[in-house]
């Protein structure tokens, strides 16, 4: 495989593809801010634990998120608590009138929860989980109403607790918030306005420059036909599923000569094609299949067979017996093409036959013991094979050519025909051989058909995966 040089951009070339790259990574950029805008509802909390300052800040700022009042006072009055405790002790009138309201507000919010809301119930039962662990009290209430009073945190030790308190539960409070409504009644959602309005604009008019720089440029194409030819690009105007704008951006991507992506593309187009056509070939074969069953059931083909008439016309597209004309070219074939090259055969064959018969005769074994006949039979037997296969051959050439014996010919097979016909009506001979057929068809299916999709698949796959790698490495 020899790798050639590539070619040299011109300026214009250089600065158009300096261009495409600017626009590719800014549709990225569009499209890591949509991606982190559709899931931060979602994956608020783990945005939160890594990076949360920015997850409030955008939550703030484009969701309409703000902290939720009862949770917010809750942590208040537990940081008031450690301030209090780091003045005056944990035995003092001040923190037990703060460890009081604690535990009011530990009540109000298991009875009203304030989690609700947010639709993060959950959050608050993994706290109540948590508190029942520590204090070892199956009760909700009862396990705050312990945790949060001066004997428990005396004893347990109010450093440990309090630490406890401030890297297990309190960042699952954290979690808690409150979405205003918009005007719209649903919740407050400014990223469109706020942010992905200036992507959209940028790229609806890079769409319309290039729409016009397209239609003016070539002639017979207007400014409708410039615009489907970036057809891609469309997905950047569409206000929902907004995850769709990857592709434009991979397509920009793969243009713009920063990634490339020719070879995901085969393989993921050979994959495709490939189920694809053992799919189709699957249900092409299976419709087949059932259209010859359903003509056995319904006695067309029988009586095609039989010629008995069926209440529909025979079309005839041609005016031609098309089985009497291939019947005809078979026979020619086979009589002034195939016997000539198989004539040595079948007169050895033949030859052969007779040699035995004369071997099993009586008395030819003594015969052949007089002197200067024992050859005579086998040069007898190759004169006589000899004769009968040319004459055969002319006997059966001779009936095709002369007009008398071909009539003979077609009368016979004619007859044939018939005769078959008779018999085949006779009994119940024409109904067990469509029984029969019908059966074997529908092992066919079982047997053979349905196991397309289990072994042609990976058979396929292979083959093209082989081909394709083949072709690569003689680019």
């Amino acid at each position: 495989m020899t790798l050639s040089r590539p070619r040299k951009l011109r300026p214009t070339k250089r600065t158009a593809l300096w261009f495409e790259r600017i626009m590719a990574l800014i549709a990225l950029v569009n499209l890591i801010v949509v991606l982190y805008d559709t899931s931060y509802i979602r994956f608020r909390d783990l945005h939160l634990r890594f990076f949360p300052e920015l997850t409030t800040w955008y939550g703030e700022t484009f969701k309409g998120i703000e902290p939720e009042r009862a949770t917010e006072a809750y942590l208040n009055t537990v940081e008031r608590l450690e301030e209090q405790v780091a003045q005056t002790g944990l035995q003092s009138i001040q923190a037990q009138t703060l460890l009081s309201e604690l535990r009011q507000l530990s009540g109000t919010m298991i009875d009203e929860n304030p989690f609700q809301i947010a639709e993060k119930s959950g959050t608050l039962e993994q706290i109540k989980n948590m508190m029942r662990d520590r204090v070892g009290i199956e009760s909700a209430k009862g396990s705050f109403d312990t945790f949060w009073s001066v004997n428990y945190l005396s004893e347990a030790g109010w450093s440990r607790e309090i630490q406890y308190f401030n890297s297990e539960i309190q960042p699952l409070m954290n979690t808690n918030f409150f979405r205003g409504l918009g005007e719209d009644g649903g919740p407050i959602n400014l990223f469109w306005l706020l942010l992905d309005s200036w992507f959209v604009s940028l790229f609806a008019l890079e769409l319309f420059a290039r729409s016009v720089y397209i239609s003016r440029r070539y002639q017979n194409t207007n400014l409708l036909d410039a615009v489907l030819l970036r057809w891609y690009d469309l997905f950047f105007f569409i206000p929902f599923w907004r995850w769709l704008r990857v592709i434009p951006v991979m397509i920009r991507l793969n243009q713009s000569r920063l990634v490339n992506l020719v070879p995901l593309r085969s393989r993921i187009s050979h994959v495709f094609v490939t189920n694809f056509a053992v799919e189709l070939t699957e249900v092409v074969i299976l419709r087949i299949i059932d259209q010859v069953q359903n003509l056995l059931r319904n006695g067309s083909i029988s009586r095609w067979v039989l010629n008995a008439g069926s209440g529909r016309r025979y079309i005839d597209l041609n005016g031609v017996n098309e089985l009497e004309v291939i019947s005809q070219q078979i026979s020619s074939l086979v009589l002034y093409k195939v016997l000539p090259e198989i004539k040595p055969e079948l007169d050895a064959l033949l030859n052969h036959n007779v040699t035995n018969a004369f071997n099993q005769a009586p008395g030819y074994q003594s015969f052949r013991q007089i002197p200067g006949l024992g050859s005579l039979p086998e040069q007898i037997s190759q004169q006589v094979v000899g004769q009968v296969s040319q004459n055969l051959y002319k006997a059966m050439t001779g009936a095709l050519q002369d007009e008398k014996g071909a009539e003979l010919t077609q009368k016979l097979v004619a007859r044939f025909g018939e005769a078959v016909q008779t018999q085949v009506q006779e009994g119940k001979t024409l109904e067990e051989i469509q029984t029969l057929l019908i059966t074997l068809l529908d092992e066919v299916k079982i047997n053979y058909v349905k196991q397309l999709e289990d072994e042609d698949v990976e058979r396929l796959m292979e083959e093209s995966y082989r081909i394709y790698n083949i072709t690569q490495q003689k680019s």
